[in-house]
């Protein structure tokens, strides 16, 4: 009975499908004597095994998929293994290859701690055939007295959503990602934030929830939410990737999601939206800038794996230039400059080269330890907001008071 290498995936089938034909061309190269063990799991199983129950520490997962929400804490905790040793010291091929901005939150100090497989960044995705159609064009005009156009401000984007809300055709305005996961109402907190002007750290690392910038962008939030003649009905059941589904099935006119799910859109069998979207840089709040979030998925190695060296040369082929453009034409979103710029990547998704553009400028996350705590209270906060007419001010206040209490440890 061969051994396994065991890898833990974040659930999407472009990711499994890719890394299973991956694996499957490295296996035909050389002499495989193990077996690929790649087992799909959602945002919360993947983080429990992989880092709350030590799998990558004690062995049971060789190779994981890990965001750069997570990858402080798994370096913190001794979890994963440094890349440079096998990389013979020498990081000088990773600067060719991909932005600076995929490489800054897997390294410390000397170490690299991951390589990029999967980036965002979000970005605001519409349908092109009903901004273009003159006929839609003519009737916002008559309705808002003002042209038809890709929203530039959060009120902006709610009045063309209400425009497009279309029930009874079973198309919906936009929708915000709206499930309670740690994950996407964070993130949306944070996009709040930062598009009005605000930030999420001091320059003495202190976490600032209770701000001019979050009451208004909370404000905006609820209200949104609140919106059934403009939101997608089933917002609060969405994740990132539901909500990107059902753009892709039609259902919804324009969506601040990832770039992957406008990419979907071209690739994927089963998308009734194909050649029929564009992104932009996401709306603009009063006293702020469109900026796209940057967060992105890397392959890691985990630092109690027996198969380091296998597990290291499987993630070098996995992130080639040829596989990374094979990720992305399976409906994943590659890393490298070169896929970003390739013309066979941009005939089949025609607006891909936009990342370069959208990697300009960008907003991340910090790298804390204990970000996943700070995350929970800012989860706790954005529930509160779209679940309870509780006054805002107060539900700020008091993630402000909790997050005070924390041992914050900045990076």
């Amino acid at each position: 009975m061969k051994e396994k290498l065991r890898i833990a995936v974040r659930k999407f089938g472009p990711f499994e499908s890719a890394i299973q034909k991956i694996w499957d061309d490295f296996c035909s190269q050389r002499a495989c004597d193990v077996e690929l063990e790649a087992v799909p799991m959602d945002l919360h199983p993947l983080y429990d095994t992989i880092l709350k129950e030590d799998g990558l520490k004690n062995g049971e997962w060789d190779i994981a998929l890990m965001n750069t929400d997570w990858i402080t804490e798994a370096y913190s905790n001794n979890a994963i293994a440094d890349l440079m040793p096998f990389m013979g010291n020498d990081s000088s091929a990773l600067e060719e290859a991909w932005s600076p901005s995929l490489l800054g939150k897997q390294r410390f100090g000397n170490a690299v701690m991951g390589l990029p497989f999967h980036n965002g960044p979000e970005c605001l995705m519409y349908r092109t055939d009903l901004f273009e159609d003159p006929k839609e064009q003519e009737a916002f005009k008559k309705k808002y007295n003002r042209a038809l156009t890709v929203p530039k401000t959060w009120n902006e984007l709610m009045e063309v959503a209400s425009f497009f809300h279309r029930p009874q055709a079973g198309l919906y305005g936009t929708t915000f990602a709206a499930y309670p996961d740690g994950h996407n109402t964070v993130f949306d907190f944070c996009l709040q934030l930062w598009t009005r002007g605000g930030q999420l750290i001091t320059e003495d690392d202190k976490v600032v929830l209770h701000s001019k910038a979050t009451v208004e962008g909370m404000k905006f939030y609820r209200k949104a939410l609140q919106n059934k003649e403009a939101i997608h009905p089933k917002s609060r059941e969405f994740d990132s990737v539901e909500a990107g589904l059902a753009f892709a099935n039609g259902e919804l006119a324009l969506s601040v999601n990832w770039f992957g799910f406008a990419a979907n859109c071209e690739v994927s069998p089963d998308s009734k939206v194909k050649g029929k979207v564009d992104v932009a840089y996401i709306p603009a709040g009063e006293g702020g800038e469109g900026v796209s979030l940057n967060a992105y998925w890397m392959y890691v190695i985990g630092a109690g794996s027996k198969h380091q060296q296998l597990a290291y040369d499987f993630i070098q082929f996995a992130t080639s230039v040829k596989n990374d453009e094979l990720l992305t034409l399976e409906g994943g979103i590659g890393c490298r400059v070169s896929t970003w710029r390739s013309p066979k990547v941009n005939q089949e998704i025609p607006y891909y080269h936009k990342l370069e553009e959208l990697h300009q400028n960008t907003e991340s996350l910090p790298r804390m330890n204990n970000w996943s705590q700070v995350a929970d209270i800012i989860d706790e906060l954005v529930l509160k907001v779209i679940n309870t007419e509780e006054d805002i001010e107060n539900i700020l206040a008091t993630a402000q008071e909790k997050v005070d209490h924390l041992e914050l440890v900045n990076t």
